[in-house]
């Protein structure tokens, strides 16, 4: 089981200096890959904690693939319908290029309101807008010659796809992943819990004649009780989790080196 870490993009922890740190500092420590959330527009009543203070997930990750060397890059999640899709193909196949290979592109649907609102998209239509930029970006990845809207264009640069995780719950998200992607991100949840889940997933992809997914859980972990925190991470990857992200409200980028050290230690 692989682990990676969330680097905070939003609130006082989103300045320049501290997440070339924290970046910094989580390839150091030796873990796996490092990720970022994604929102877009926070209205006033709802910005407790950011105060309403976001960096772009993939301009950041844009940012770091210059700044590091080895560790994955991961957006948890990129929300789809929020951005229109070729434009989001173009981003996705430059930060592969650059980086050399590095994305992880987790997606999801989204789910707040008055987000959706911001930027002029219906809510009801976020199913319909991510699977149809899903499939734009694996015909994108599959052929130098793309055809949208009636006009065929060229994609280039053309790295090897990154692995796409889909995030949501069951039953919609397992099944966007196997159709367009390389495995599930459910958000949390105690480990018990994903068994169930895990094997319908291993199910639709045997059916669907697809590799065995991918999963990856965004979670908490008790760093200060090794321990406790070993047995829980044991705990998920007896239930199928091949990729641990560990979350946290870390204060600065000192605390976050402690925290990815302590992490890296659980390695099993």
């Amino acid at each position: 089981m692989k682990l990676g870490i969330v680097v905070r993009t939003m609130g006082p922890q989103s300045t320049r200096e501290t997440v070339l740190a924290c970046a910094q500092a989580a390839e150091g420590a030796g873990l796996d890959d490092l990720w970022v959330p994604d929102h877009i527009a926070i209205p006033p009543d709802d910005a407790a904690g950011s105060g309403g203070r976001y960096l772009d997930p993939l301009a950041t990750l844009a940012y770091l693939a210059a700044a590091t060397t080895r560790i994955g890059l991961g957006t948890g999640v990129l929300v789809l319908p929020y951005r229109p899709a070729l434009a989001t193909a173009k981003w996705v196949a430059t930060i592969q290029e650059l980086s050399g290979g590095r994305l992880l592109l987790g997606v999801g649907t989204g789910w707040m309101q008055a987000e959706f609102r911001a930027v002029g998209v219906a809510r009801e239509e976020r199913g319909r807008r991510t699977d149809a930029t899903l499939d734009l970006l694996r015909r994108c990845f599959d052929a130098d010659e793309v055809e949208e809207n009636g006009q065929p264009f060229l994609f280039l640069p053309r790295p090897a796809r990154p692995p796409i995780f889909v995030g949501g719950a069951a039953p919609h998200a397992l099944e966007r992943a196997v159709r367009f992607g390389d495995g599930w991100m459910p958000m949390g949840g105690p480990p018990e819990q994903l068994a169930g889940p895990v094997s319908e997933l291993r199910s639709l992809a045997r059916a669907a004649g697809r590799p065995e997914p991918e999963v990856v859980v965004l979670t908490g972990l008790s760093l200060d009780d090794p321990p406790r925190a070993a047995e829980r991470a044991a705990a998920y990857r007896e239930a199928g989790v091949t990729r641990l992200v560990f979350g946290s409200r870390y204060a600065d980028s000192d605390t976050f080196s402690r925290e990815a050290e302590a992490l890296a230690a659980l390695r099993l």
